[in-house]
């Protein structure tokens, strides 16, 4: 172990990747760019082969293929994804996972069909109460042998904008993307979308995997049954302003007129405002907030005009959201490192 990184954190570090914070200054984040998380294998598919399976208590189960899903109605939509450890490494005690910074997040534009018309097609029991998403990877966790499936209540899976996504900005999936198709659930953490999807499963009573049972759930000992993650809250991220410094990536900035610019979202609610601070959280100003140009589900750009003048500074953003909800100031500890949206702080030298 060095720095309090292991051996086994930093072959998942190497196989995900996050999105360079640069990279918020896309409208739309370019598909290399945004962020990956794949828990076991990434599949290969044969398209002519796959069928999606959507069974349990529906009273016509189906068997889909690619070429059927595709000629359905469809839907693209702008969505800001974020996994929910995005921040990890900022807690303390030490979280061992994915040693997310802050860069697992981006927004692209997802097409798909919309799900709830495929389970009304199906037609659903009176007692159905949660729909179960299995994907194709399978791995071991928690000493359990599993394919990765995630379940959603009811009253979300029927939502409009819940869609079976076959294409991202344009293109078909690529592999990493969970090529054939994937769920996508915007509002929702990112590991409520299931990528490499296979089997649609209307339930009775609530699921049970390890991914629902143990995983993504906020708390502080083992044996305590938390409470599940879900919708994405509030956050805003600043570009890097200036120049890097290679190894260390501090900032460096020209003396006079400077513009900070970034991002925020919220799964809870529209995003309201964002404050900028260049004394570490002392004093804030207003950004100015752009316009929801992508829609509901998608970031929205902030921009603040700084005189800097030379010195050493912290610069921080801080989002709100219609509901009322703010960013912490500090991060706060729970035991997988979930759902950290405190201030970003960024270290900024200015020099004349």
């Amino acid at each position: 172990m060095a720095n309090g990184i292991s051996l086994e954190e930093l072959q998942l570090a190497a196989r995900n990747h996050g999105m360079p914070l640069e990279a918020l200054r896309f409208d739309v984040t370019p598909i290399g760019l945004h962020y990956l998380l794949t828990h076991y294998d990434i599949p290969v598919v044969d398209p002519s082969s796959w069928r999606l399976e959507v069974d349990g208590e529906v009273a016509r189960p189906l068997a889909l293929t690619l070429g059927e899903l595709r000629a359905r109605p469809a839907r693209e939509l702008a969505v800001t994804m974020e996994c929910a450890g995005n921040g990890r490494v900022h807690v303390e005690p030490h979280v061992v996972s994915q040693p997310w910074l802050l860069e697992a997040v981006g927004t692209a534009r997802w097409r798909g069909t919309p799900l709830a018309a495929l389970l009304e097609e199906a037609g659903m029991g009176d007692d159905a109460a949660e729909v179960l998403f299995t994907g194709l990877d399978r791995g071991v966790e928690g000493e359990e042998e599993q394919s990765y499936a995630r379940s959603v209540p009811l009253a979300e899976a029927l939502r409009a904008d819940v869609l079976l996504a076959y294409e991202v900005n344009g293109v078909p999936l690529p592999p990493q993307h969970g090529f054939p198709l994937r769920l996508l659930v915007p509002g929702w953490y990112g590991m409520t979308s299931v990528k490499w999807l296979s089997r649609i499963t209307v339930l009775t009573s609530p699921f049970d995997g390890y991914q629902q049972r143990h995983s993504y759930r906020l708390r502080q000992e083992e044996d305590e049954m938390g409470t599940p993650l879900s919708r994405i809250q509030v956050r805003a991220l600043m570009a890097p302003p200036g120049i890097p410094e290679f190894l260390t990536r501090a900032r460096v900035v020209q003396a006079g007129p400077v513009e900070l610019e970034g991002r925020a979202w919220s799964g809870e609610a529209e995003v309201a405002g964002v404050g900028v601070s260049i004394d570490g959280g002392v004093s804030w100003a207003e950004a100015e907030l752009g316009p929801a140009a992508l829609g509901r589900w998608a970031w929205r750009r902030w921009s603040f005009a700084w005189d800097a003048r030379p010195g050493a500074y912290e610069v921080c953003c801080r989002a709100r959201d219609e509901h009322g909800n703010v960013q912490a100031l500090e991060p706060s500890w729970n035991l997988g490192g979930y759902a950290n949206n405190a201030v970003q702080r960024v270290p900024v030298t200015v020099t004349a």
